[in-house]
Parts: structure tokens; C-alpha cells; sequence
């Protein structure tokens, strides 16, 4: 009898284990939210990011009865506000505002101090974001497939600005070149404006700004808009084609904008989040003001933002190889 006592003692003592993390975390999602929330951005005031955090963060505070406070947090393209958050407490008062640009640092950078997989808990996509393939008025190009013939004709003579390795214009040409099996060369530039600023000039033959960026440039006939780069039409440019539909079936390069949490957050509390992000994301009020910023509002279950930035990882990791891109 004492052997099988002892030989219980184990599986009882973890199940207890079990018992006690299941009470505490519940305990703690029934009295959540008990303090402000704090919603790190990686990028600053002004920006995309920063944009949403705070629209999204306003209406959040409203619901929840408390405040949501978003901080900036700079550098290194956005890995500080990403470490700063990995390392936080599970405990849902300290969020991640992401984007897409943070699926390329795994590719550039060997020493990352955590994992977007492992140390994050998805709550919600927000908003999805397209861009433009624009050339400057001189490139004998009227659509894609003239472009890609002008490239297959003259390896490596076209250019492209970009805002660095990794980047959403970077990734885009990269995919291009993939796809159309071309050859043509990057001309980085510090941000994304001084990208848009070379093809203007010149400079470069292409580039891909975003829409709001673009609309301008194209009314004022300084760029010539050939595409844009995500799987269906724009919202803010119905006319124009995209480039999956301009000879390159199943191109789809887009950014995207979402919320994560720092793993081992409560189940419960990443539920609550979850909804109401949905909630506010999905009225007409907010669809509105992101389409005004070139955005489409879109959300998802964790699952499915799990499932997202998995794949994600997987495309841009294979795009970032294939160029021989590294910031380290």
C-alpha cells in the first residue's frame, strides 16, 4: 500500500500544480483589467503603427474602463518594442502594436533575444496594407508585363529605391524578381519617402510606396502607377490592376498591422482582448479611418494571426536569402 501511496504522490503533486495555475489565471482574467494598459509601438509618433495603436487604443480604454496608454519605442526596426514586450509579464497589461516588418528581423539579424513563435501570444490582426509599383514617367513601361520584358531584356539595368533590407519595397522586388525570374538592382535609401522622392526624380526607375503616398504623385503625373501589390484591388484605387492580375498570377505582397501579447498570457484575457478588437475594428467608423490611410481594416482569431505570421516568417525568410540581405 505504501509503494502505490508513493507511487501516486507524483502525478497527484502536478496535478495540484495544474490546479493552482488554472485558479490563479482565472482569478486573474475576472479582475482584468485592474490597472492601465500599455500598447509598445517600435516606431514613431505619426507612423502607421503608431496611428493605429492609438485609434484602436482610444476605443479600447473606453470598453474596458481603463486607460490605454500607447508608448514609443524606437530602433532597430522595431526589435526594441518587440524585446521590451517579450520580456514583459504575461499578464495582459503590456501589448505589442506589430507589423509585418517584424517578420524579416529572424532573417537579418542572428542574434534576436526572442522569438515572434514562441514568446508571443496573438490577439488580433487590425489592418492590412497594399502598395504601388510606380516608375518614373521616362521608363518605357505602361504595365507589368512591359516591365518585366524591359527587365528580362536588360539584366540588372533597372533599379529600384528602397528603404533598406527587409522592407516592404525591399520584399516586393524581391518576390518581383522571384516570380518574373528578372534582374534588377536595389538602391537603398534611409527611409520610405526618400525612396518615393528618387523615383520622382529619376533616380530610380521604380519603387513602391504606399497608396497615400502615391495618389499625388500620381494625380500630378510625376509617377506613372502600373500596379498595386496585394491579392485583390485597392479600395482607394479600384482602377488599377494588380500586379497577380498583370501577368504575375498569385503575387501578394502586403504589410500588415496587429496586436500580440507576451506568451503565457491567459487564455481568457487574450479572449477578451481578441473581441473587443474585433469589435471596434470592424465599425464603419474605424473602416473608414483606415481607408483614408491607405489601410483595410481586418481582424482574425489568434488562431488564425498564429497561422498568419507562421507563414509569413516561412515567405520573407525564403525572400531575404534569395537576396543575400543582412543587417549583421
Amino acid at each position: 500500500m505504501r509503494k502505490i501511496l508513493r507511487s501516486l504522490e507524483w502525478p497527484c503533486a502536478a496535478v495540484a500544480v495544474i490546479c493552482t495555475q488554472w485558479m490563479t489565471s482565472t482569478a486573474i482574467a475576472q479582475s482584468y483589467p485592474a490597472k492601465p494598459l500599455r500598447v509598445i509601438v517600435g516606431f514613431p509618433a505619426g507612423s502607421g503603427a503608431d496611428f493605429i495603436a492609438r485609434m484602436v487604443g482610444q476605443r479600447l480604454a473606453g470598453f474596458l474602463s481603463q486607460q490605454v496608454i500607447v508608448e514609443n519605442r524606437t530602433g532597430a526596426a522595431g526589435t526594441i518594442a518587440t524585446g521590451v514586450v517579450a520580456a514583459a509579464a504575461p499578464d495582459g497589461y503590456t501589448l505589442l502594436q506589430v507589423t509585418a516588418a517584424e517578420t524579416a528581423q529572424p532573417a537579418l539579424r542572428s542574434k534576436l533575444p526572442y522569438s515572434l513563435e514562441r514568446d508571443f501570444a496573438p490577439i488580433s490582426l487590425e489592418a492590412i496594407g497594399t502598395f504601388v509599383l510606380v516608375v518614373h514617367p521616362s521608363v518605357p513601361a505602361r504595365d507589368v508585363k512591359q516591365l518585366i520584358a524591359l527587365a528580362r531584356a536588360q539584366p540588372g539595368k533597372l533599379n529600384y529605391g528602397s528603404s533598406g533590407a527587409g522592407s516592404s519595397p525591399h520584399l516586393a522586388a524581391a518576390l518581383l524578381q522571384q516570380m518574373a525570374n528578372v534582374k534588377v538592382v536595389e538602391v537603398p535609401y534611409k527611409g520610405a519617402t526618400e525612396s518615393v522622392t528618387a523615383a520622382v526624380a529619376g533616380e530610380v526607375d521604380f519603387s513602391f510606396p504606399s497608396i497615400t503616398a502615391a495618389l499625388p504623385l500620381m494625380e500630378s503625373g510625376k509617377v506613372r502607377v502600373l500596379a498595386v501589390t496585394s491579392n485583390k484591388r485597392a479600395a482607394l484605387l479600384p482602377q488599377v490592376p494588380t500586379i497577380s492580375e498583370s501577368g504575375l498570377p498569385g503575387f501578394d505582397r502586403s504589410t500588415w498591422h496587429g496586436l500580440l501579447a507576451p506568451a503565457g498570457t491567459p487564455r481568457e484575457i487574450i479572449a477578451t482582448l481578441n473581441a473587443l478588437v474585433v469589435k471596434i475594428v470592424n465599425t464603419q467608423e474605424m473602416r473608414d479611418l483606415f481607408n483614408r490611410q491607405g489601410l483595410e481594416a481586418q481582424t482574425n482569431t489568434p488562431e488564425q494571426y498564429a497561422a498568419l505570421i507562421k507563414n509569413e516568417l516561412a515567405q520573407v525568410t525564403k525572400l531575404i536569402r534569395s537576396t543575400g540581405a543582412k543587417t549583421e
